[in-house]
């Protein structure tokens, strides 16, 4: 069994820098995590009616209201297997903009074939993800359909018009010696949103499961 992202990619896996295929090798099988240091150059928000939006986000740690430039931040990917027998990789960011951090929780497992993005604490909001690889070696992530889930009753197909579509893009700078990434995240209608870029440096600590303060407190079955 390879990482999610190679299985997802197929293929397109070896055209990822080598470095980038260490950082999204992350797995069980492997048996290694990936723990980032770096710091945002800048977090931008849209104009000032978004920022209620973003507050809500905060509540479950699905967005970050916070703004600033050279805010140091960590990112934290631990393989697990989920209550549901489904390996599933960690991807929490913290931003220490204010004196107590601000924190974006998501996981991330295979289905179907592409890899499923849950986001906050509670896995409220399961997003598919498509993957392409750039020509520099380079790996673009671009959201797509998004469901809701809440209780055992509650799951809709969430209005795109009421949410956002992110792209991340993260390379390696072989020359500086750090990788890059660059999020934004736009409505169709109401523009920008929110967006960071920055740098950060990895280490790959030997792990076959994540420690409890990274995992959701609630898991969703549902894709």
């Amino acid at each position: 069994m390879t990482s999610i992202f190679e299985s997802a990619l197929g293929d397109d896996f070896a055209r990822l820098s080598p470095m980038m295929q260490k950082r999204f090798g992350v797995g069980l099988e492997p048996g290694y995590a990936c723990v980032g240091t770096g710091v945002m150059s800048r977090i931008r928000r849209g104009p000032w009616w978004v920022v209620p939006f973003l507050y809500i986000g905060k509540l479950r740690n699905i967005l970050i209201p916070d703004v600033g430039v050279n805010v140091p931040f960590t990112i934290e990917n631990y393989p697990y297997r989920d209550p549901f027998g489904r390996e599933t990789v960690t991807f929490v960011r913290e931003y220490q903009v204010r004196q107590k951090p601000s924190r974006f929780d998501a996981t991330m497992i295979l289905s179907q074939g592409r890899v499923l993005d849950y986001l906050g604490t509670h896995q409220h909001l399961a997003v598919a993800l498509d993957l392409n690889v750039g020509d520099d070696g380079s790996l673009r992530l671009t959201s797509s359909e998004q469901r809701f889930y809440e209780g055992r009753f509650i799951a809709f197909r969430f209005p795109m018009l009421f949410s956002g579509r992110a792209e991340l893009n993260e390379s390696f700078d072989a020359a500086a010696g750090v990788y890059r990434i660059k999020m934004e995240v736009h409505n169709r209608v109401f523009g920008f949103l929110f967006g960071y870029e920055g740098e950060f440096t990895c280490d790959f600590p030997a792990a076959i499961d994540a420690p409890v303060r990274l995992k959701p407190l609630r898991h969703e079955r549902r894709v």
